[in-house]
């Protein structure tokens, strides 16, 4: 009988000394790995960025309707778009400037069209008004640093 209550005890304590060691294996495998920041174009100069964005957007912009590339023109500028908002939204030094307002207009306009209207291309009117506003932002920021 003594023997049979040991073996259960024994037996009983055993599986929860297996299930805290594999708990605890999880647990460290789960936290114990580096997590990586995501990977983003902006270099954290304002002046830089927003010149390099307009740049490259104002390419996106004069790219032909017929280019065999544009999909991937569109994609990537939808990237740097997000890139560049989710950089400098929130930061007040930044966000409060001339440029970055005028940034903010023009990125949102072209992202608009972009994600409503993802087959079609950038209407003549849209084209006109982001080559003066990234113009004017571009101004700007120059003048402003």
């Amino acid at each position: 009988m003594l023997l049979k209550k040991t073996s259960e005890l024994f037996f009983k304590n055993l599986t929860k000394a297996i299930s805290f060691a594999l708990s605890l294996i999880v647990v460290f495998t789960l936290f114990n790995a580096p997590s990586y920041a995501a990977t983003t174009s902006m270099t954290g100069n304002y002046t830089e960025d927003t010149l390099s964005v307009v740049k490259t957007l104002q390419i996106a912009v004069d790219t032909p309707k017929d280019s065999p590339n544009k999909n991937e023109v569109k994609d990537e500028a939808l990237i740097l778009i997000t890139d560049y908002i989710s950089r400098y939204r929130n930061r007040g030094m930044v966000n409060k400037t001339q440029s970055f307002t005028t940034m903010q207009t023009a990125l949102n306009a072209m992202a608009g069209h972009y994600k409503n209207f993802a087959s079609r291309p950038l209407p003549d009117k849209l084209k006109e008004r982001l080559t003066k506003e990234f113009s004017l932002a571009g101004k700007m920021v120059l003048r402003e640093s």
